[in-house]
C-alpha cells in the first residue's frame, strides 16, 4: 500500500509538471503572438503616416508657391509703375526742384496723367475699395481703405486714387523703407473697412541715376483688400477629402493669428489662440516649419499637420487633415488584424485552461484533504492561543483601523462586562468609553500609517503609560494607570491591517512605587537634616545642590532619569560628613592638608555608605564620580564621556553651591564671579555643556533672582 501510494504520488507530480510545462510554453507563444501583432500594427500605422506626410507636403508646397506667386504679382504691379518713364521724369523734375511743384514743367498736366495712370492700374490690379452695398449718393467723402499713391522723397503724398488711405502709421514706415532703396510690404491687418488689408511699396529712382543701391526720389504705395484672389489659392483643385484644410498663420505677441478664413466659418483675422496652447497644430507649425506631427487643430480635434514658410513674409502655410479621416481605412484594417490575433490567442488560452484543468483535477482530492487537515490544525491552534491569552492577567485585544475589535481575550471581556465574542465587531468607544478609546485610537492610527511604509513590526511597536481619571486630593483613589503595548498586524485577504494591544493596569504598582519614593525621600531628608545640624554653614547645602542639579539637567533636556539621579545624589552626597568631627566643619582658621583631604573625600564615604542601597538610577556611581575631572586628572582617572552624565551635572552643581554659599572662613562669591570661574575651568575640570546650561539658567531663566538667598549667611553661624 505504501509503495502504491508513493507510485501514485510520483505519477501525479510528473503529470502536474508536464501540464505546467505545456501551459508555460503555450503562454509564451501567446505572449509572443500578441507582441508581434502589436508590432506589425504599429509598423503599418507608421507607414501610412509617412504616406500622408508626403501627400500633405506636396499640397503644402504647391499652395505656398501659389501664395508666393500672388505676392510677386502685386509687387510686379508696383514695379510696372516705378518703371513708367513719365512717372520717373515727373519725380526727377520734382526732385531737382527740391519739392517745388511749380517748377515742374506743365505740372498740372503731368499730375493729371499720373492720377489717371494710377486709377487705371488700381482698377486693373484690384487696388481699390470694395463696392459699397446700398450706398446712398451724397457729397460725403469716404474713408480711404485701398488704392495706389505716389509720394515724394519727404514722404508727402503727390498723387493717389480716390480710395487711397492717408500716408501714416504702417504706410509711412513702409514708404521710409522703400525710399532707402528696398522693396517694402505692409503685413496683413484689419483695415478701416473691417476687412483684411495689405500694402506694397517700391522706390522710384531718378532717370539719370544708374548707380546701384542709391536712395529713391519717391515711392509708389499700393493698398488692397485681401479676399478671394489670395484665399482661393489655398484650395487644392480636385480635393476629395472632407476634412483637409489649408490656412495661413503668423506669430504675434505670444499668440497665433489665423490670417485666412477657416473651415468652421471663421473669417480672416477673426481668430487667435495662445501660442502655448497644449499640442496646438499651428504652434507646432510655427516652432518647426516643414515638420510633420499629430497635433490638436484649432477646433480641438486630432489632425495630421505639416507646414511651409512663405518667402519674405512672416506667414506660415499650414496643411492639415483630420486624423480620423486620414487613418480610417488603416484603423479598420488593423482592427481586423488585431481581432483575428486575439481570437487565435483566445483559442490558445482555452487550450491552456483545458490542460490546466486536467492537471488540477488530479490534484483536487489531495488539495481538499490538505485543506481539511489545515483547517483542523488552525482550529486547534486557535483554541490553544485563546487558552494562552485567557490565562494572562493582562487585557489582550486586536482592533482594525476603524477601532473595531477583531479579537479579545477573557480578561478584556471581564473588564468590559460582556462576553468576548460579543466584543467582536464593536468599536472601542462603545466598549471602553470614548476617553480611553480616543487615546488608544490615535496611537494605533499613527502606527498603521507608519507601518504601511516600513512594514517593520519591531520598529513600529510602541509602549505608553497613561493616567485616566481626575487628579485631586484623593487622586490615588480616582486615578487608573495603564501601561499599553501596541504591535502592528499585517493584513490578509480576509482581515485588514490592525493593531494588537496589550493593556496592563499598573495602578497598584504605581501607588506602591510612589509610596516607596515618598519613604525614600523622607529618609533622605532625615539624613540631610543630620548633616545640616552639625555644620551651620552646610545647612540646606545638599538640597540646594539637588535643586541646581535638577535645573541644569532640565536646561540640557536630558532624560528624566538623569535629572532624578543627579537630584538624589545631590541630596545624599554629604552624609559622609557624619564621620567628620564637628569642630573641623566649623573651623575658621587654615585647614591642615589631612583635614582638607578628609573634607574633600567625604563624598567617597557617602558612596560607600550607600553602595548596597537600591536606587532606580546610578546614584552611587554618580556620587563616586562627581570628583572626576573632564581632562582625566581625577581620583579614578576617568575622562570626558567616560564620566556618567549625572556625575558631570552634579560636579558643576556642587562647585556652584560651594562658591556661591558663605563659609566659616569666607563670604559668598557673586554670581558673575562664580560663572566666570566655571567657564574658565570648562573642558579642563568640568564638562562645558552643564556649565553652559547653568550660566544660561542664571542669565536667561531668572536663576540669579531665584537663588539670591543662597548667598545669605546662616543665622546660626552668627550666634
Amino acid at each position: 500500500m505504501a509503495d502504491q501510494a508513493e507510485s501514485e504520488g510520483k505519477i501525479t507530480g510528473r503529470t502536474n509538471w508536464t501540464a505546467v510545462g505545456i501551459g508555460a510554453a503555450m503562454l509564451a507563444v501567446a505572449v509572443a503572438a500578441v507582441a508581434f501583432t502589436f508590432y506589425f500594427i504599429d509598423r503599418e500605422r507608421q507607414r501610412d503616416l509617412q504616406a500622408w506626410q508626403v501627400r500633405l507636403g506636396i499640397v503644402a508646397d504647391s499652395r505656398s508657391a501659389a501664395v508666393n506667386e500672388w505676392v510677386e504679382q502685386n509687387f510686379a504691379v508696383m514695379r510696372e509703375l516705378t518703371e513708367n518713364a513719365s512717372l520717373q521724369l515727373y519725380m526727377t523734375e520734382l526732385a531737382m526742384a527740391e519739392g517745388n511743384r511749380s517748377d515742374v514743367t506743365d505740372e498740372p498736366a503731368q499730375a493729371s496723367y499720373l492720377r489717371n495712370l494710377l486709377i487705371a492700374t488700381a482698377d486693373r490690379a484690384g487696388f481699390k475699395p470694395p463696392p459699397a452695398a446700398g450706398e446712398v449718393a451724397a457729397n460725403i467723402e469716404r474713408v480711404g481703405v485701398a488704392g495706389i499713391g505716389l509720394v515724394d522723397a519727404g514722404g508727402r503724398s503727390l498723387v493717389s486714387t480716390s480710395g487711397m488711405p492717408p500716408v501714416s502709421g504702417k504706410i509711412r514706415k513702409a514708404v521710409a523703407k522703400a525710399l532707402s532703396g528696398e522693396p517694402a510690404m505692409i503685413d496683413i491687418y484689419m483695415g478701416a473697412s473691417n476687412l483684411p488689408t495689405m500694402g506694397f511699396s517700391l522706390p522710384v529712382f531718378a532717370v539719370q541715376d544708374e548707380s546701384e543701391g542709391t536712395e529713391g526720389i519717391g515711392a509708389v504705395v499700393g493698398m488692397r483688400i485681401i479676399g478671394k484672389e489670395l484665399f482661393d489659392r489655398l484650395e487644392q483643385p480636385g480635393e476629395t477629402e472632407t476634412t483637409t484644410e489649408t490656412y495661413l498663420v503668423r506669430s504675434a505677441s505670444n499668440m497665433v493669428e489665423y490670417l485666412s478664413p477657416l473651415a468652421d466659418g471663421t473669417e480672416a483675422l477673426k481668430r487667435s489662440m495662445a501660442l502655448d496652447t497644449p499640442d496646438l497644430a499651428a504652434s507646432f507649425a510655427l516652432a518647426t516649419p516643414g515638420g510633420f506631427a499629430i497635433k490638436q487643430g484649432y477646433a480641438g480635434e486630432e489632425v495630421l499637420v505639416t507646414s511651409r514658410p512663405i518667402a519674405n513674409l512672416p506667414w506660415l502655410l499650414v496643411r492639415k487633415i483630420s486624423r480620423a479621416e486620414a487613418l480610417a481605412d488603416t484603423e479598420t484594417r488593423l482592427t481586423t488584424i488585431l481581432t483575428v490575433a486575439l481570437l487565435v490567442i483566445g483559442g490558445i488560452g482555452v487550450t491552456i485552461v483545458a490542460v490546466w484543468r486536467h492537471g488540477s483535477s488530479m490534484r483536487a482530492t489531495a488539495a481538499l484533504e490538505k485543506s481539511r487537515i489545515a483547517a483542523e490544525r488552525f482550529e486547534n491552534m486557535s483554541k490553544f492561543m485563546r487558552l494562552v491569552t485567557n490565562s494572562q492577567p493582562t487585557v489582550i485585544a486586536a482592533v482594525d483601523g476603524a477601532t473595531t475589535y477583531t479579537f479579545a481575550n477573557q480578561p478584556a471581556a471581564d473588564e468590559a462586562g460582556i462576553p468576548a465574542d460579543d466584543m467582536l465587531g464593536k468599536t472601542m468607544a462603545s466598549v471602553i468609553g470614548p476617553v480611553k478609546a480616543k487615546v488608544f485610537a490615535d496611537i494605533n492610527d499613527r502606527i498603521l500609517r507608519s507601518f504601511a511604509d516600513s512594514d517593520d513590526t519591531d520598529k513600529e511597536r510602541q509602549s505608553h503609560i497613561f493616567t485616566f481619571g481626575d487628579e485631586g486630593e484623593d487622586e490615588d483613589e480616582d486615578l487608573q494607570i495603564i501601561k499599553s503595548d501596541h504591535i502592528p498586524l499585517r493584513g490578509d485577504r480576509d482581515h485588514p491591517p490592525g493593531v494588537l494591544m496589550v493593556l496592563d493596569d499598573i495602578t497598584e504598582l504605581t501607588r506602591e512605587r510612589r509610596r516607596s519614593e515618598q519613604m525614600l525621600k523622607q529618609l533622605i531628608n532625615t539624613l540631610v537634616s543630620v548633616v545640616d545640624r552639625r555644620d551651620p554653614f552646610s545647612a540646606h547645602h545638599s538640597t540646594r545642590i539637588a535643586e541646581v542639579s535638577l535645573a541644569i539637567a532640565g536646561e540640557m533636556n536630558t532624560p528624566e532619569l538623569v535629572g532624578k539621579t543627579s537630584e538624589i545624589a545631590g541630596c545624599l552626597m554629604n552624609i559622609g560628613k557624619i564621620f567628620v568631627p564637628q569642630e573641623l566643619l566649623t573651623k575658621t582658621d587654615g585647614l591642615l592638608a589631612e583635614e582638607r583631604d578628609m573634607l574633600a573625600n567625604s563624598y567617597l564615604v557617602s558612596a560607600d555608605l550607600l553602595r548596597n542601597v537600591p536606587f532606580d538610577g546610578p546614584v552611587v556611581d554618580t556620587i563616586e564620580q562627581m570628583g572626576e575631572k573632564w581632562d582625566g586628572t581625577g581620583p579614578l582617572s576617568l575622562r570626558e564621556e567616560e564620566i556618567i552624565l549625572p556625575a558631570r551635572v552634579l560636579a558643576v552643581a556642587n562647585a556652584f553651591i560651594g562658591m556661591i554659599s558663605p563659609r566659616a572662613y569666607r563670604g559668598a562669591m557673586t554670581f558673575e564671579k562664580v560663572s566666570r570661574i566655571l567657564l574658565e575651568e570648562s573642558n579642563s575640570k568640568f564638562d562645558r555643556k552643564p556649565v553652559s546650561a547653568l550660566v544660561n539658567f542664571l542669565d536667561n531663566r531668572g536663576g540669579m533672582e531665584t537663588w539670591a538667598h543662597y548667598r545669605e549667611r546662616p543665622e546660626s553661624a552668627d550666634e
